[in-house]
């Protein structure tokens, strides 16, 4: 899947969805709650998984930074690509105004 910037993206398994603001120059498997995410909208999911959780407004990264999502609604799955959780984004501190 190599999808753009601005898309949006399903998970199949529970209520997730993201949107995605970077994405690297190649194809690579995202899935969350270890299915693979859809860019259609299903109207029935799956059982939920038991194993990790999506956050409402958070921004989920590679270790390198190459793919960028933001959770746009929540779920009980944990997203990941080519099998490799994705860690939430941490805030970076604005500078001090002396």
């Amino acid at each position: 899947m190599k999808p753009t910037p601005g898309k949006s993206l399903f998970s199949t398994v529970d209520a997730t969805t993201v949107v995605v603001i970077r994405w690297g120059e190649t194809e690579l498997d995202l899935t969350c709650g270890g299915a693979p995410m859809t860019d259609t909208d299903p109207k029935t999911v799956a059982a939920p998984p038991t194993t990790g959780a999506t956050q409402l407004g958070k921004r989920y990264t590679t270790e390198d930074g190459s793919v960028e999502l933001l959770c746009t609604k929540p779920g009980d799955g944990e997203l990941a690509i080519d099998g490799v959780a994705l860690g939430i984004k941490s805030a970076t501190p604005l500078p001090a105004s002396d």
